[in-house]
């Protein structure tokens, strides 16, 4: 499979009253297409920057971003993001909630955009719930939404910012499973940050490991397990070696 996002020396600075601040010094990974990726690092050292460098949201002061062959826009239609809050509109309906994105790109009136938003609540169990609101749905289902809210606009690249952090443990596991295997059923490309080195492990192809401040890559690692879903990886008997190697690179 080709790559479809590359850092390439990726550089960044921001200004603060004081000085400035080098946050990032220069980041170099690769992601191949359909892969499941994360980030991980100590507290503080970028893993949220690079997310919004991916995203357009911010511009590299060195170095490019590429996706797809493309150098990254600013604010780049081809990126979905999922934040650490699920950010649905409790006045709205989870079908009005699913279709946002489209009002906002005025594409809530192309029939092949509304059928897809119709087969994916189908397919992920929430069709049957499109007119309630969000606060009649438990925490998994809203994520499932929010999701499904960002896979109607299509995207090459998922973007996914600490999404099960706001979860209880429990509900954190199960939902876990059921993004990933949402994300892996429509074979999309994904790059989650997170602090938790088991989520990580559980849910990645590869797992990024950066440095503290300025950032560096210390390490990419591929990662390989016998089971198919992430609360049974957590039960392969290689899950605590790797699990151990990230921790001694971190610390």
């Amino acid at each position: 499979m080709e790559n479809l996002l590359e850092f390439k020396n990726v550089k960044y600075f921001y200004q603060t009253k004081e000085n400035e601040i080098n946050a990032l010094d220069g980041i170099n990974f690769s992601i191949k297409e359909k892969d499941f990726s994360s980030i991980v690092g100590p507290s503080g050292c970028g893993k949220t920057t690079i997310l919004s460098l991916t995203a357009g949201l911010l511009s590299p002061s060195e170095g490019e971003i590429v996706l797809d062959g493309k150098p990254i826009q600013k604010n780049d239609g081809r990126i979905g993001y999922m934040f650490q809050r699920d950010h649905l509109f409790e006045w709205r309906t989870i079908w009005q909630n699913i279709i946002l994105g489209l009002e906002i790109q005025k594409k809530n009136k192309d029939p092949q955009k509304l059928a897809l938003a119709e087969d994916l609540l189908k397919k992920y169990d929430l069709y049957n719930f499109k007119n309630k609101k969000p606060r009649q749905l438990s925490g998994g289902m809203r994520q499932r939404v929010a999701l499904i809210r960002t896979l109607v606009l299509e995207p090459a690249l998922l973007l996914l910012d600490e999404p099960f952090s706001a979860l209880d443990f429990q509900t954190r596991l199960t939902v876990c499973d059921d993004v990933y295997e949402i994300i892996k059923s429509e074979q999309k490309t994904a790059l989650l940050v997170t602090h938790d080195i088991s989520e990580a492990l559980s849910m990645s192809d590869k797992i990024i490991i950066l440095s503290k401040r300025p950032a560096v890559v210390k390490k990419c690692v591929d990662i390989s397990f016998s089971g198919t879903i992430p609360l049974s990886k957590r039960e392969d008997k290689e899950f605590g070696k790797y699990f151990e190697m990230i921790w001694r690179e971190l610390i």
